[in-house]
Parts: structure tokens; sequence; C-alpha cells
């Protein structure tokens, strides 16, 4: 595989570049820039330009460094793309470490980390980087040797010489190679002769991770660190009337009540009141002791038990139109069946297992921040707008973050962070507490749907009504919306179900609290509506889930969207043959089998549940899920990927709701909010289809098959058909 290149230079000084990363002084480094992905190479100490987005370096002694501009959140991208870079380079991994690239979106190209778009955007990229560096190395082999480079070969941290075997360290060869030229093109490994991509590689700081080394965004610490508690209007929109501060004044030990106004840009502060302390601990305590009196607004009267029940009406009317295709009134005049159902999801929380934490030191002429992240470029930009500087002039630390889901793509908390230590003149660490989160933070859509779908005589669905409403992501940015853009029903309208008539529409659904980014977005309740209602058709033709599905693809004549259909097809009869669809009816009358696929982040998921319903009691005993993401990079955290959309499938499906009343949220913890617990894990087998395509999304295609999968099943083993997530809401 060849890729041609054309070097590119930047605006920042490779000696200054070494000098802020704290690199020696000797070796080899490749730097990567995107999108244009290009590769620059340099000898050290050069004083030409150099803008890498993620480099690779060789030091003198054959250490090799390489830097991940990506957010690490447990997901494991740190490892799986140094391990393609390694593979390419032919490194020995025990010789290979890796740094997290601080904020620096010139440097790195875009960090924002989510939407499964890592591995896809980065993959090919950072393998070249690997193989121009190996070339390199070869060339200056072959110079020491005096022979041609065709006649070199490396392997594990060596060049060898072929005709007699000598050979030389990348760490003896290093400096040598920085004085080569860097190659215009490359050629890639086969997949037969990888050695790290695709195999079961530990994270590479597992050990720390393990022993608890590892610095976290609520674990920095340094001399003179104040540390902050907050609290928010309950309720969106909201503004502070008074605040009494006398009695949390008289707590030993703070420092200061300081009040934060609203910032009204994307991902600033909602506004509220701090104490700052000499320890969390005391900040929290003194928290409790504020008197505050707030004007809670437009929204102090939303209730989503009666907004659900609203978007149902909105749905089950006709509502605006986002997309249509052929004569859907005619399909469904000459219907021999007509298939109704109106499918329903609350709001979610994030819930990630580390609350909001960072830390922010502003002075004159600096600004310096910690923080979980998964998008430090947005810190940069608000705390440049809050603080009138340059983005370039925000220095963001990225910390491990302990689960982020979505949730740490917004900065409201670094913003306050900013905030507090401008105004006490010292580094303040703000870590919002579990509750303040659960009740102020940003929450998945609450939705409602309605599918009508026209079966023919000769039993092919031939019309399909989708009409969808729910709270979108895009109200954050324009509050003056009244429903779901046309746009946010692509995956709908662009499904690879084969349905000749068609029409979807979008229903009125008015934002009233924070929407925000979560894993797997619109994806979770696509694939609970589409899911649910293929099963829901079977059942009322009497025709099996499978075949059903496959005649749908089937129908689907449309040459750009084959290999969709036939990656989606595959996928589902793997997940047929895992869970032996095919014998379910030998199961015990109390046990059922659900069958879902769908695909969303270029990656086809199918999943097959496997439950046991005794009444009200739901037990998921086993799931099979077949996953085609193309290329695996590292099948350990790829398989970590599917067994934790399960966990989090499972808490969506049957229980985790947040509840607002009187325009607050009724929740606080997960006590009231509770997501699954280790001793309901059920047995998950994942299987990943064999394929050459590339790597594509799989953080969170998971998700949207688990719930459809496991309504069907609950339906299969007790004949009640869910269609409200979650099953079994908590009575708060």
């Amino acid at each position: 595989m060849s890729v041609s290149k054309q070097n590119t230079v930047s605006n920042e000084s490779r000696r200054q570049f070494l000098k802020q990363s704290g690199l020696a002084t000797g070796g080899l480094v490749l730097g990567i820039s995107l999108p244009q992905t290009t590769i620059a190479g340099f000898k050290m100490g050069e004083d030409s330009t150099f803008n890498p987005n993620a480099f690779i370096h060789i030091d003198d002694n054959g250490d090799t460094l390489i830097y991940c501009g990506r957010c690490e959140m447990g997901q494991g991208i740190s490892t799986a793309l140094p391990a393609a870079v390694a593979d390419e380079l032919e490194a020995d991994w025990t010789r290979v470490s890796i740094k997290q690239g601080e904020g620096n979106e010139e440097k790195y190209g875009s960090q924002a980390t989510g939407g499964s778009a890592s591995i896809r955007t980065m993959y090919i990229p950072m393998r070249e980087a690997g193989a121009a560096a190996k070339v390199m190395l070869v060339a200056a082999a072959a110079k020491v040797w005096g022979v041609p480079t065709q006649e070199c070969m490396a392997d594990n941290h060596f060049v060898i010489n072929k005709n007699n075997q000598q050979k030389l360290g990348y760490g003896e060869l290093a400096s040598l190679a920085a004085n080569e030229s860097v190659p215009t093109s490359v050629t890639l490994k086969e997949k037969k002769d990888y050695k790290y991509i695709g195999k079961d590689i530990a994270r590479h700081n597992q050990g720390d991770i393990v022993v608890g080394k590892l610095t976290y965004g609520v674990d920095t610490k340094m001399p003179g660190l104040k540390y902050a508690a907050m609290t928010h209007c309950p309720v969106m929109g909201g503004k502070l009337k008074s605040v009494d501060k006398t009695a949390a004044m008289q707590v030993k030990g703070v420092i200061d009540v300081i009040e934060i106004p609203r910032f009204e840009v994307p991902f600033g502060s909602l506004g509220g009141v701090a104490v700052v302390a000499d320890n969390t601990w005391t900040a929290q305590q003194a928290l409790k002791k504020l008197k505050i009196e707030w004007d809670l607004g437009e929204h102090q009267n939303y209730d989503t038990k009666a907004y659900k029940a609203q978007l149902v009406k909105n749905v089950e009317s006709p509502a605006q139109l986002a997309a249509e295709r052929g004569d859907i009134t005619k399909a469904f005049a000459q219907a021999e069946h007509v298939m109704k159902a109106t499918y329903t999801g609350g709001h979610l929380s994030h819930s990630p297992m580390e609350p909001n934490a960072s830390v922010v030191w502003v002075q004159k002429d600096s600004c310096e921040v910690w923080a979980a992240t998964q998008s430090p470029g947005d810190i940069q930009k608000v705390l440049a707008q809050y603080l009138k500087r340059e983005p370039k002039d925000i220095w963001v630390n990225v910390t491990m973050a302990g689960g982020a889901f979505g949730r740490k793509f917004k900065c409201d908390y670094v913003h306050e962070a900013a905030v507090l230590s401008q105004a006490v003149n010292a580094p303040v660490q703000l870590t919002w507490s579990r509750e303040e989160d659960m009740r102020t933070g940003y929450y998945h859509s609450i939705n409602a749907q309605h599918i009508e779908a026209a079966v023919d005589k000769d039993g092919n669905v031939t019309g399909w009504l989708h009409r969808a409403a729910f709270p979108a992501i895009a109200s954050l940015f324009d509050p003056s919306l009244d429903r779901a853009p046309a746009n946010n029903l692509g995956d709908v309208d662009n499904h690879p179900f084969g349905i000749a008539n068609y029409r979807s529409e979008t229903g009125e659904a008015k934002a009233h609290t924070r929407i925000g980014w979560y894993r797997a977005v619109y994806a979770i309740f696509y694939g609970f509506a589409f899911g649910s209602a293929a099963d829901e058709l079977a059942h009322q033709t009497k025709k099996d889930t499978v075949s059903l599905l496959n005649s749908i693809y089937d129908n689907n004549k449309n040459a750009e969207q084959a290999e969709q259909v036939a990656r989606s097809k595959a996928a589902l009869a793997m997940a047929a043959e895992k869970s032996n669809w095919g014998d379910r009816s030998k199961l015990p009358s109390n046990q059922g089998l659900g069958i879902a696929v769908h695909f969303s982040f270029n990656t086809y998921v199918a999943m097959a549940v496997r439950v046991e319903v005794n009444g009200d009691d739901i037990k998921v005993l086993e799931v099979d899920a077949v996953v085609d993401c193309g290329q695996v990079l590292n099948t350990d955290s790829a398989t970590a990927q599917m067994e934790g959309a399960v966990v989090m499938g499972m808490s969506l499906s049957l229980r985790t709701e947040v509840v607002f009343r009187e325009g607050a949220v009724v929740n606080s913890n997960f006590h009231d909010y509770p997501v699954l617990r280790i001793n309901e894990m059920p047995q998950v087998n994942v299987h990943f289809m064999e394929n050459d395509y590339k790597p594509t999304g799989l953080g969170e295609p998971g998700l949207g098959p688990f719930a459809p999968a496991l309504a069907n099943a609950v339906f299969a083993a007790s004949g009640k058909r869910y269609r409200d997530l979650p099953f079994k809401p908590m009575a708060i």
C-alpha cells in the first residue's frame, strides 16, 4: 500500500518545539500534519519551522517516544494508535513510551476526541509516520555498510544486513537517519505481516492505573493550590437573586464566596456561586451553608413525564417533512398489513466515575490548565474569550479522564475554575460534586419516535413512515430551535433498509435543559426504534425476525449502499449463528432470545441477547455481540468497548432515567440513578468480523442495537413488549 506525500512547513521553530517538549537534543523526529497527512522530518537542532500533529522521537540510546494528540479517557486510544506506529516502524514495543500531547491544535490538529473518530482519522497518518521513520533508518544503515537499501531490512528495533546478518540498533542510527531525506511516499505493511495491529496488547499505562500512580483531572496538586465547590441554579436559564454568605464565611478554612455570572458562550458557565477554601471537603461543607434565592426563569415548569406525553402526541400527528422518496401514500393505501408503534426514551446523565474537575492558574501574563477533557481546543477558545487573550496563550495540560462519554467535551467546569483563580489570585482546583453534575449537567435527549410500516400481499415492506421528536444538541447553539433540524434524521434517512416509499418527519420539541453529546448520541433511540419495529413487524406478519430483516435489506437496490447492506447482513448472520438463533425454541419457557442490528459511526453491530423473565424481574443471561469495524487495532481494548456498551446499554434499557419536576432534576446520585452493578453482568461474547476494510468507529456503535435486542428478547420470553426506555424506571 503506497501513499504519496507533499512535505510542508509551519510557523513553529523546531528548536523551540523540542525545547517545549523536553526532548533530548539528538536522534530522529518525524511529525505528522493533518488533515493533509503529510510527513515532515528534521535534524535535531535545526532552526527551520516544524508543525507536527503527532510525532515520533527516536533517541540516540534507542528509546522511542510517541506523542498522542487525542485524549485518553479509558478507551485505549493512547495505546492503539502508537502501537500502529510501532508496527510500521518495526519497533520493539518494550522500547516505546507514550506521552499525552498538550492542548495545541496548531501542533496536533483537532484534538476533539469523540464521535468514534480517532482511529478512523489517525490510523493511516500514524502508520505512515512509522513507515517513513523505518525507511530513513534503513537508508542510514545502508550508507554505513555501503550496500543498497534493498539489501537491508528492519526488525525489532534493528536494521539488519541481509548479506551477513550484521545489525545496527535504532539508537545507533537515529542521528544519522535524521540527515536522510523524508520519503515522499511509503509502502505500508500487509495485514499478514502485522505484529501489533489487531493483536491483544496491554495498555501502555496499565501498571500506573492499577497502583494508582496515573494522574487524573482530580489528582493535580501544586504549591498554593486552593480548592473550590460550586452550585448552580437548578433550572436552565435561571439566575441568582441573592445569596447570604455569612454562615459559609464563618467556616474555618474558607477563603471566599464568589458569585459567577452566566457566560453566554457555548460550554461557558451556567452561572452560580462557589466557595473557595483550603481543601475540597471544607469548600463542599461551607457550600451547604449558603442561603441562596434563585430566579428560576422560563423553564421552571419543565416536567419530563408531561413533556414525554406531549412528544408522543407530536409524533403521532403529522409533523414537519425531513426527507421522502417514492409514493408513501400509495404504499399505505395498497398495503395488506400496516404496523404502527411509538417508542420513547428519557433523559440520560453521563455520570462518569470521575466527576468534573480541573485546576486553573490565571496570572497576568499566562493561564495554565490541568483538566480531564475531550476537547482541549474548546477550553482554549472559551478561556480566551473570557480572559480576552489568544487561544494559543492558554496552556492546557491534558490529564487522563476517568470516564467522559461526551460530558467532558464541555468545559464549563474549567471556565469556572479560571474565574475563581483570577478572583483569589492563586491556582484553584474546582471539583463538581456528583450531585451537582447530576442536577446541572448536560443530558441525552428525551425523545419519541413513531413508525408506520406498510406490507404488501407478498410480504414485502413497501412503505415506511418515521417521525421523531427530541430536543436537539443544536439547541445549545441556537436556543430558538423548536425541533430537531432535518439533518439530525440523517441516520434514519440513510439507513440501509431497502424501502422504496419512505418519509421522515421531525416533530416539535423545544429544549428545556442543556442537551449534549452522550455516548452513541442519537443512535440510541434510532437503533431502539428500528430494531424494535422490525421485530414487531416480523411477529405481526408471522415471520422470523432475521428473515424479515434480510428481506428488507435485499430490497435495497441502491448501488451506493451495497456495501452497507452486505456488511449489515453478514453481521446479522453471525449473531444468529453464534447465539443459536435457529434453536431458540428449545429455550426454557421463561427465557427468550432477541436480535437486532444497527449501522452507526460507519460500523455494523449485531447483537443477540438471551434473557430470563420471572414476573417483572428481567435477568440478562448472555449477549453475543458481532462487530464489523474494519481492521481492529487492539483486540483487548476493542472487546472492552463492546463489554462497556453492554453495561451502559443494560443501565439505560432497564432503569436509568433523569427525571425533571418543576424545572429541576429529581435524581442526585447513583442511589436514584442506578447504573449496572457487577453482580448483574451477563456473559458477553464479542466476535469481530474478519475483513480488509479500514478501521471505523468502535466506542459508540455498540449501544444502538442493544436496547432493541433486549426488548425483543423480553417479548420472546414473556409476551410483554416494552416501547419506553427504561423498561423499569425508579419511582422517584
